[in-house]
């Protein structure tokens, strides 16, 4: 379910998911980017460059999900 400020996934879980599972793309498959997720997985977070990417992008409230809403929701 979502709302139109954002997406009702939470920022805090998301963040987690990326420092703990960023390598495996664990925070992308919890945001429904399950083709991404796997593009992470094989390549070990875009050889983490894309792992760190999405970590700044998520603690600054940057990061969308699948249906390209932001993600700002603690």
């Amino acid at each position: 379910m979502t709302n139109e400020q954002g997406s009702e996934k939470s920022r805090l879980v998301t963040l987690l998911l990326c420092f703990l599972l960023g390598w495996a793309g664990g925070h992308r498959f919890y945001v429904n980017k399950v083709g991404t997720g796997i593009i992470m997985l094989v390549t070990m977070g875009g050889f983490g460059i894309w792992y760190f990417v999405d970590f700044v992008m998520i603690s600054l409230g940057a990061f969308k999900d699948k249906e390209n809403l932001p993600i700002t929701k603690w």
